[in-house]
């Protein structure tokens, strides 16, 4: 199967690399994709990405930049601000970060200074490396202290940050996270950060497309910043964003640039102007909202089929499934899944006894289905070929694997993802 005939130029160019991206076409098509920070963008989204904005240098903000012939790329900025900024209901957006990460850097730079506290959630827990993390940049060049979720609920323990909070006043306070089942409180959050002189920082980067659809509570009337990440939910393409109150505007947009970044990616920048339009529509409420029907519908197939999930369940697009009763351990459990089309990734629960690189668990959502049209009523076939295929892990069964893939690239066929060329 080729799809060679889309990209004539680099086929003609170079045609190794032509035949590696038709081939991640291919996968793309035939495989149920899982893993819940990853999604499919539209043919526009995907064309806006790969334009000649690409050669163009843009260092500055609109109107005040370091280069001339900045006319069009203004026009291109200024859109997705104001897209940005009506759609979350914000004072003030930055869409120039390159990505999650980078973006969380600059809030850091910001707000606070080497060697000053931060607080997050911790990396096993569910938060992300960013947060203040030891092995992160963010860990090691400020003093990172850390919250959880409780042993018996798996939920945030809102009394227990409070204490910490005010043990440790931190300068900057995240909440939000990368395996995050359940709402975030955060009024509560917002509570405790006034309490302890905190700046407090939401990263959505996860649920963005959940809170512009109104299938996730918005934090913006609540913290002082959001970050997020413009793919994942939002649909977008890989970048980032910025959003807060215009008391912070200023420290916020000197801090991505000159403090971080030089030009920012143009094309990129129309990609996301795009995806912002498109997550203002009607249909993409109703796409956030089947994201978590889906969700919970496929929480319940696994329950149903003996499936342990971190907090019991979910209440927005990810799920966090505990493979200990299983006998089976979460990296052995996704690469079976992989052999048989179902891509998930191994994950840490939290209070694992394993270790992160060899850890208990797998991390499943369901943005990618769902933008293939796939709903509630096919969630209990997923969860069915998931209790196979893990059970065919735990034996070594390679031709029940086989027999999984089959059946899920026949449900691919029947619906087609977004933006992926016909093969």
């Amino acid at each position: 199967m080729s799809a060679n005939h889309h990209h004539p130029a680099l086929l003609a160019t170079d045609p190794e690399l032509a035949s590696f991206i038709a081939a991640e076409e291919s996968l793309q098509a035939q495989t149920l994709r899982l893993i819940p920070s990853e999604n499919y963008v539209s043919a526009a989204v995907l064309e806006a990405s790969g334009t000649v904005l690409q050669n163009k240098y843009s260092e500055g903000y609109p109107g005040r930049r370091y280069y001339e012939g900045q006319q069009n790329i203004d026009r291109v900025e200024a859109l997705a601000v104001e897209r940005a900024k009506g759609l979350f209901g914000v004072d003030h957006a930055n869409v120039q970060p390159y990505s999650g990460s980078p973006a969380n850097l600059a809030v850091y730079l910001a707000f606070a200074k080497p060697g000053e506290t931060v607080m997050g959630m911790a990396l096993p827990m569910g938060g992300h490396l960013t947060h203040g993390w030891g092995v992160s940049a963010t860990g090691s060049w400020f003093r990172g202290v850390q919250y959880g979720v409780r042993a018996d609920t798996g939920l945030i323990d809102y009394d227990a940050v409070r204490d910490l909070a005010l043990a440790e006043r931190p300068k900057i306070m995240f909440c939000g996270g990368t395996a995050l089942p359940r709402t975030i409180d955060f009024a509560a959050f917002a509570s405790i950060a006034r309490e302890a002189g905190s700046v407090l920082v939401a990263d959505v980067a996860h649920i963005a497309g959940l809170i512009a659809g109104g299938a996730h509570p918005s934090p913006v009337d609540h913290v002082d910043v959001v970050s997020t990440t413009t793919h994942k939910t939002l649909r977008g393409p890989r970048g980032a964003m910025l959003m807060c109150r215009e008391e912070h505007a200023k420290a916020i947009d000197k801090a991505v640039f000159p403090g971080l970044q030089g030009g920012p990616h143009n094309q990129t920048t129309a990609g996301i102007a795009v995806a912002l339009h498109e997550a203002a529509q009607p249909a993409f409420t109703t796409y956030a909202h089947a994201v978590v029907a889906n969700a919970k519908a496929l929480a319940e197939a696994l329950l149903a089929r003996g499936f342990d999930l971190v907090s019991g369940g979910t209440d927005n697009h990810l799920i966090l499934m505990d493979l200990t009763s299983r006998g089976v351990a979460g990296k052995v459990a996704a690469k079976a899944l992989d052999r048989a089309g179902i891509v998930v990734n191994y994950n840490t629960v939290p209070f694992d006894p394993r270790k992160p690189f060899d850890p208990s668990g797998i991390r499943i959502g369901t943005p990618s289905l769902t933008s293939r049209g796939l709903a509630p009523e096919h969630m209990p076939v997923v969860a069915e070929w998931i209790s196979r295929a893990v059970d065919a892990a735990a034996k070594g069964d390679e031709p029940a694997l086989a027999a999984v893939r089959a059946e899920v690239g026949e449900l691919m066929a029947a619906h087609p993802a977004p933006g992926l060329p016909l093969a």
